[in-house]
């Protein structure tokens, strides 16, 4: 071989300069590769936070290489063209920490929830969304089931059943307005606990443009 292959995609050879300065693509591509793999539970949230510090400061390649050493590869067209959607993923867990899907994670045809007493939050931010609906059969009892849903996201709960439990839709109107990417229809039975529907977080400089003037 020439020359190894870098997290950024970028070939190094033996001509190839060790202290050769990282771009803001570059920044951007590791970033990438390791939201992915915390998508997919490689990464605790501490470590993505770590990870993602050295990354966005992170001055040559040399620097970017240690962050994604240990992960598997990440194809380029990952959470666009040519990523692999399983049709079904089930997820079964009883007494134990919460189930999250969060960041570039990729969504299933149908999800199956059989959970007792752990929280699941699915957000929907920056998942990669590949049809237009979203079925998810619900077994869960205890705790809260929550779906972060950015616009264009609408949430059907006509099919759930609740024993004890209650929906909390706590969007906006002009969520409801947006043009429809993804439909979750919601079926099965929630036992106790809330099912809690909310737009995601605004960042600070969205909080800021929303603050009236002279506030």
């Amino acid at each position: 071989m020439s020359g190894e292959m870098s997290p950024t995609g970028k070939r190094s050879g033996p001509g190839s300069s060790p202290e050769l300065r990282a771009s803001h693509a570059d920044r951007d591509r590791v970033v990438e590769v390791l939201r992915i793999a915390a998508g997919d539970g490689l990464l605790t949230a501490e470590e993505l936070d770590e990870r993602l510090e050295a990354a966005l400061s992170a001055r040559t390649l040399n620097d970017l290489i240690p962050l994604t050493a240990d992960l598997p590869p990440v194809s380029a067209t990952a959470g666009v063209a040519g990523v692999q959607v399983k049709d079904v993923v089930r997820i079964e867990q009883v007494h134990s920490g919460a189930v999250e899907r969060t960041g570039r994670w990729v969504v299933p045809r149908r999800l199956e929830l059989a959970v007792t007493f752990c929280d699941v939050t699915l957000d929907f931010s920056d998942a990669v969304i590949t049809q237009d609906t979203l079925r998810i059969d619900v077994a869960m009892t205890g705790k809260t089931l929550t779906l972060i849903t950015p616009p264009g996201v609408v949430v059907d709960t006509d099919g759930l059943q609740l024993v004890h439990s209650r929906i909390k839709d706590r969007r906006g109107a002009a969520d409801a307005a947006a043009p429809v990417v993804l439909r979750v229809e919601l079926v099965g039975q929630k036992v106790h606990g809330p099912v809690v529907v909310r737009p995601p977080r605004r960042t600070l400089g969205q909080w800021l443009q929303r603050r009236p003037a002279g506030a």
